[in-house]
């Protein structure tokens, strides 16, 4: 499979949109693009899952064709929406300041500023599964040289878990891979353990323990601590039932996720997107269960990114303001 792949969701043909009653065609839509692409991550993953389902959810409801492409994640859609490769992509904001000081490891010194938010995502826990015969039940039971996949190369887990296992004292063997594939290799015992940052539900997680038994670690009172001091993310708890074998509450940490566009599209538009997308959470819902937090009140979790005007408008109309120094 190719690194970058479209999967097109063709929208409603204009006629349609205005016999439904959406009232989007009867806009001025000049400036607006007749497509667009959203950047996700690996097949698997929950930006693919999701990214692909708001997506689709655009491209329907304002009658335009669009979809998602597969990706490296968050530090490549920075990337490739500041070029204008992809109008919108998804991130996590630690790799979105590195990207913005000109510390992205696609582009060395070139500050990727051209991208601005539009809406609040979900937060990205990290956290750990292993096969239940491998024994491994907490992070200090890893054996050292173990073979730990992390993700897509350039993934928010590949950029931020490597570095939390090396302050934790793990010795390990780095692997990289779309999550499906990574899930395929543990299972087959090619790998022992997989270091995930992701949406929860992580769709590999739950296809993986419909066929075997995992155990899904996390970090104890003393690793947390560390992880928090050290690294820019936040305590987060995974709640029992969101896999199978979870009868507790695990312990993790997380980043928040933002969408972005270009600072190039049409402000007209993109105040379509980001209404579209915040003033229809129960669809969001069904698309995937980590947009529970897809709400504008999280806007507040955007201390790194300047706005799109276009996502400025909505936000304030709705009583939601926008800090001045942010807005793009």
């Amino acid at each position: 499979m190719d690194f970058i792949q479209t999967t097109k969701a063709v929208g409603l043909a204009a006629t349609l949109a205005v016999a439904t009653g959406t009232g989007a065609l009867a806009q001025d839509r000049d400036g607006w693009p007749d497509n667009f692409t959203v950047g996700t991550a690996s097949q698997g993953g929950t930006y693919f899952a999701y990214g692909s389902g708001w997506a689709n959810l655009v491209a329907e409801s304002l009658g335009l064709s669009g979809g998602a492409e597969v990706t490296g994640g968050p530090t490549q859609n920075m990337a490739l929406v500041h070029t204008g490769d992809v109008a919108f992509g998804m991130t996590t904001m630690g790799p979105a300041a590195e990207a913005l000081a000109g510390n992205s490891p696609l582009a060395p010194g070139v500050p990727l500023d051209n991208v601005r938010a539009i809406f609040p995502m979900y937060q990205t826990p990290f956290s750990i599964t292993t096969l239940s015969s491998s024994g491994i039940t907490s992070i200090s039971e890893i054996p050292a040289g173990s073979r730990i996949g992390f993700g897509p190369s350039g993934s928010t887990s590949d950029t931020y878990f490597p570095r939390m296992l090396e302050t934790l004292g793990v010795d390990f063997e780095r692997r990289n891979g779309g999550w499906s594939d990574l899930g395929g290799q543990l299972q087959d015992g090619l790998l022992d353990v997989i270091a995930f940052a992701a949406g929860i539900p992580i769709p590999a997680v739950s296809q993986l323990e419909v066929q075997t038994d995992v155990n899904i670690v996390d970090f104890n009172s003393e690793e947390l601590a560390t992880i928090l001091e050290t690294f820019p993310v936040s305590e987060f708890v995974i709640q029992p039932g969101t896999y199978q074998s979870l009868d507790r509450e695990a312990q993790a940490v997380a980043m928040w996720n933002f969408a972005v566009a270009s600072a190039d599209l049409s402000d007209d538009f993109v105040y379509e997107v980001v209404k579209t997308v915040m003033e229809n959470h129960d669809r969001m819902m069904e698309i995937h269960k980590a947009s529970r937090s897809t709400v504008p009140e999280n806007y507040i979790y955007n201390q790194v990114l300047k706005w799109h005007p276009g996502a400025v408008r909505w936000f304030e109309e709705n009583g939601f303001d926008i800090p001045d120094e942010l807005e793009g």
